[in-house]
C-alpha cells in the first residue's frame, strides 16, 4: 500500500473512533490541551501579544523575504503563465487542501458538512480533471475551508497568544500545535516526501504570491502599521467562527453532562 494510503486509512481510522466516542470526548481532549498550555505558559496565554518584540523582528524578516525573493518570483511567475493556468494549479493543490477539510469537518462531529466537502473533492477529482477545473462550486458544493487549529478550537482550545513563525508568517498558540498536522496533509508531503516535496512547496508559494501581488500593493498603500494590521486581522480571523455551521452532536451528552451552550473557541 502506498504511503498516502496508509495516511488516510489512519485519518478515517482516527475519525472513526473519534466519532463513535462522541463530541464530549473531543471536547474533553481539547480542554485538556488548553490546561496543558496554561500550566506552560501562565497569564502569557491570557494576553493579546505577549510576544510582540520578537514578533516584529520575525516580521521584517519575513517581509523582507516576500520583498527580495518571493514577491520578484511571483511578478515573473506571472508574467510567464496567464491567470487561467495559476488558477488551475491553485485549484488543483486547493482540491488536496479541501480533502484534509473534510477530515477536519468530521473531527468537529460535523458529519453532514464533512461529506459535502468529501463529495467536492470527489466531484472536482473526477470531473474537474483531477482539481484543475472546479466544477463542484458551480454544482453548489462550495469550499469550506478547515484545518487541525480550527479543529483544536471546535475542541474547545483557546486561540492564545499571537506569534509570527519565519517563513511560516502569523499563527498562535493553538494553530502553532496544529502546524505539524497540517504540513503531514499538505500537497507536498502526500505527493512525495523526497526531494519533490520541495519543489511542490516552492510552487505552491509561488502560485499563492502571485495570485495576491494586487492585493499586496493595495495594502502596502494603505496600511500605517502593516504589523499591526497583519495581527488584528488574523486574530480577527482566526478567533470567529460565526461562519461555521452549527456543530453536530452525533452522540448526545446525559442531561448531567450536557453543556449548557456551545462552547465557543
Amino acid at each position: 500500500m502506498s504511503r498516502t494510503g496508509r495516511a488516510l486509512r489512519w485519518l478515517a481510522a482516527l475519525v472513526l473512533v473519534l466519532e463513535l466516542a462522541g463530541c464530549q470526548t473531543v471536547q474533553s481532549v481539547g480542554d485538556r490541551l488548553q490546561g496543558a498550555v496554561d500550566r506552560v505558559m501562565g497569564s502569557k496565554g491570557q494576553k493579546l501579544d505577549p510576544w510582540e518584540s520578537w514578533n516584529r523582528k520575525v516580521f521584517a524578516f519575513n517581509e523582507a523575504l516576500d520583498e527580495n525573493l518571493l514577491k520578484p518570483a511571483a511578478s515573473a511567475y506571472a508574467k510567464v503563465l496567464p491567470s487561467p493556468i495559476r488558477t488551475g494549479i491553485g485549484n488543483f493543490l486547493g482540491n488536496i487542501a479541501d480533502a484534509w477539510s473534510a477530515v477536519n469537518l468530521l473531527l468537529q462531529g460535523r458529519l453532514k458538512a464533512g461529506l459535502d466537502q468529501g463529495m467536492r473533492v470527489a466531484v472536482n477529482s473526477t470531473f474537474g480533471l483531477a482539481g484543475l477545473l472546479d466544477v463542484a462550486s458551480e454544482a453548489g458544493l462550495e469550499k469550506n475551508s478547515q484545518d487541525f487549529g480550527k479543529t483544536l478550537g471546535k475542541w474547545g482550545m483557546g486561540t492564545g497568544a499571537y506569534i509570527v513563525w519565519p517563513v511560516f508568517g502569523p499563527s498562535s498558540v493553538r494553530d502553532s500545535i496544529g502546524l505539524p498536522f497540517d504540513w503531514k496533509a499538505s500537497p507536498s508531503v502526500v505527493f512525495d516526501d523526497g526531494r519533490k516535496k520541495v519543489a511542490i512547496t516552492v510552487l505552491s508559494a509561488i502560485n499563492t504570491r502571485a495570485n495576491f501581488l494586487r492585493a499586496g500593493e493595495m495594502l502596502d498603500g494603505i496600511a500605517l502599521d502593516k504589523y499591526t494590521f497583519y495581527r488584528d486581522a488574523y486574530l480577527q480571523r482566526r478567533g470567529s467562527f460565526d461562519d461555521d455551521e452549527q456543530v453536530e452532536v452525533l452522540v448526545p451528552a446525559t442531561p448531567a453532562s450536557a453543556p449548557a451552550s456551545a462552547a465557543t473557541p
